[in-house]
């Protein structure tokens, strides 16, 4: 993987500085907000300092609506989205994923679902659409939030339409590497204007000056007459926030993501065409993908020929993570210890297969076809020992 901030990014962030201006959050902010906004499709969205953040504080708003119950989620995706099911009081319901997408199994979904159930957090993984209209269809029916996590996923589509465009919520990620980056951030966006209210306020420590309705700060202020005006705290917040360094980043580089999401889709698409179909599984969804990283997926059960792979890959130079998002299986993770027992009672035989079996392989949109043919020609030589 390649560092995804360019220099003209930082001559953008040069530029800024000289006139000496507000640092933290202010009007960069606001304009990234807007133009995010704009090009994701909907009505609002929050920055903030990671797509961690943006995990937290979406259950949180989720809590101001229900406050109990299970979330369905995925045994593969980022920890953050577990920890914030856990910290904000729900229970984690999970459910295995679907190999051609790395996303939830909209029939495990289904099945999964009970009158516990308040919300559903999906992980759009490596660029993989994880929606179906069965899904999308069954959860307007029983009236259960979908809560989308897109944060490796900027761009991608279900039905032609931008995932994170679909549920009451969704989040993003703008680390190193994603197809956007600010250095750190991520967004919150929705089109739902109490939600996004209340993630305005959670941003900035529960801070009624936060809030973007006139007819609640009037009335707050009118109930509570005995405290400073631009000090009440409304609710329970911290300080999510990001700077205006961070934003004036991600302005210049949304005016590229556009066309980056095309060259790290045709580099992936390249790829699949000319892998081993007998040493690695190509069957991936690619409809309306928009891929963050090459997914690769060995077909063996040997953990001794999987060992011999990872040598091979870093005797030619090749970078890697095994399990894919997260390491794999969020189920085998020590702050998951108590719920190992799914494990067994329940069956997790694909995220098992892709948390011994599957890795990612850094893509960039700046991936040079002859360096790409060359991974090609590496990963194609290595003699895969098929059980």
């Amino acid at each position: 993987m390649e560092n995804n901030i360019l220099k003209q990014d930082i001559d953008k962030v040069r530029i800024f500085l000289k006139d000496l201006p507000v640092l933290t959050q202010s009007k960069k902010v606001i304009e990234f907000e807007r133009k995010w906004s704009k090009w994701l499709g909907v009505k609002h969205s929050v920055f903030v300092n990671s797509g961690s953040s943006a995990n937290f504080i979406s259950l949180a708003a989720l809590k101001s609506i229900k406050k109990k119950g299970e979330v369905v989620v995925p045994p593969l995706t980022w920890p953050s989205d577990i920890m914030a099911v856990i910290n904000n009081g729900f229970t984690p319901k999970f459910v295995d994923i679907n190999i051609s997408n790395l996303s939830m199994d909209t029939d495990k979904i289904i099945r999964a679902v009970t009158n516990k159930t308040v919300a559903v957090f999906i992980t759009h993984a490596q660029g993989f659409n994880g929606l179906t209209q069965k899904l999308v269809n069954f959860l307007r029916k029983k009236n259960i939030i979908l809560i989308e996590d897109v944060c490796e996923s900027h761009g991608a589509k279900f039905n032609g339409k931008k995932l994170g465009t679909f549920g009451l919520i969704s989040n993003f990620s703008f680390y190193y590497a994603h197809h956007l980056s600010t250095i750190e951030g991520g967004m919150i966006c929705t089109n739902n204007k109490e939600i996004y209210d209340y993630c305005m306020r959670f941003r900035g420590h529960g801070m009624l000056r936060e809030s973007k309705l006139p007819s609640k700060i009037k009335l707050i202020k009118k109930k509570y007459k005995d405290l400073n005006e631009n000090f009440i705290f409304l609710n329970p917040g911290f300080n999510f926030r990001s700077n205006e360094i961070n934003a004036t980043i991600g302005i210049n580089q949304l005016k590229r993501l556009d066309a980056e999401i095309k060259k790290r889709n045709f580099n992936f698409k390249y790829l699949i065409s000319k892998l081993n179909r007998s040493k690695y599984y190509v069957g991936f969804d690619l409809k309306g993908i928009s891929n963050y990283a090459f997914p690769i997926l060995l077909n063996t059960k040997s953990i001794k020929c999987r060992d011999k792979f990872e040598k091979y890959l870093l005797n030619n130079g090749i970078e890697f993570r095994r399990g894919n998002a997260g390491g794999g299986n969020q189920l085998r993770q020590p702050y998951l210890k108590k719920y190992k027992k799914l494990l067994y009672k329940n069956k997790f035989n694909n995220v098992e297969k892709v948390h011994f079996f599957g890795y990612y392989i850094g893509n960039y949109p700046y991936l040079k076809i002859q360096k790409l043919k060359q991974l090609i020609k590496i990963l194609n030589s290595f003699i895969l020992e098929i059980n």
